[in-house]
């Protein structure tokens, strides 16, 4: 939803656009959603937390993947802190909590000139903004948009004209963006294969097992490209894409806090069971 480019997150991101080429059609997963990945010599947090996150490489673009568990994982949303203003950043919303009860967070879609979220979104059982049919420019009103939402262990993706006519009872958490990435196991019909767009994008997805799918390029990439890689590797049936170039993500275990551009609502995903000190 903003034009910053976050070419400098991390030392994998390739700051130039990606060449149209020959597409590669294999995938290279380094690790599992369980595995640890190597901590830096300073870790603190990294060396006491297990990581759900993986690194992969789709089609020449490195990709993470971090993985919500039903059985291991709480998802919530959060927008502001105890004061009443908007966190606008994964570090402010860090200070907040403590890093041993959580897995990761990352912003959880599109947002206002405040910070506040353009579509549903319900935090901790309470409504705060109500699903917008609207049309209008944009990613977001790149019909069909969608919403993810949840209670407890259940986690789904619906698009919003399924979510206002079948789902009445409201979620502990929810939030509403867009464009759809995948609806019903087919891609998005106004997505082109590799289209011109590229920057640092981030979605969420649910696999047939119910896991929870939050994927952050370390690369530009572009729609097509991203929604191939939860429809053709993860083998979800619904996707949802939550933003670009502010796309970040805090995984304590790596110790990994992205920064740039401010940011709105955030997705968070806590152990249910604490890691001890």
């Amino acid at each position: 939803m903003r034009s910053l480019t976050l070419c400098a997150l991390i030392a994998l991101t390739a700051c130039g656009p990606q060449p149209e080429g020959e597409p590669v059609a294999r995938v290279r997963v380094s690790g599992t959603p369980s595995a640890a990945l190597t901590p830096s010599p300073s870790a603190t947090i990294a060396s006491q937390v297990e990581s759900t996150c993986r690194s992969v490489i789709f089609e020449n673009t490195p990709i993470t993947d971090c993985i919500a568990i039903p059985e291991r994982h709480r998802i919530a949303t959060a927008l502001a802190g105890a004061d009443g203003a908007n966190f606008r950043s994964l570090a402010a919303f860090a200070e907040s909590r403590d890093p041993r009860t959580i897995a990761f967070a990352v912003n959880a879609g599109m947002f206002d000139d405040e910070g506040d979220p353009i579509g549903y979104f319900v935090e901790g059982g309470e409504r705060r903004k109500e699903l917008n049919t609207a049309g209008g420019e944009g990613n977001f009103h790149m019909k069909p948009n969608g919403v993810f939402f949840g209670t407890g262990d259940s986690w789904e993706i619906r698009t919003a004209d399924d979510f206002l006519k079948n789902v009445s009872d409201r979620p502990a958490f929810g939030t509403q963006s867009g464009p759809m990435l995948v609806v019903n196991g087919r891609l998005h019909p106004e997505i082109r294969d590799d289209g011109p767009s590229r920057t640092i994008r981030n979605a969420v997805g649910i696999d047939d097992k119910g896991r929870a799918h939050f994927v952050i390029s370390s690369a530009p990439i572009s729609f097509g490209k991203l929604a191939r890689f939860y429809r053709d590797e993860l083998k979800v049936r619904n996707a949802l894409y939550l933003d670009g170039s502010v796309s970040q993500l805090w995984n304590p275990a790596t110790e990994r806090l992205d920064g740039g551009a401010p940011i709105g609502p955030i997705l968070v995903v806590e152990r249910k069971v604490p890691d001890a000190e």
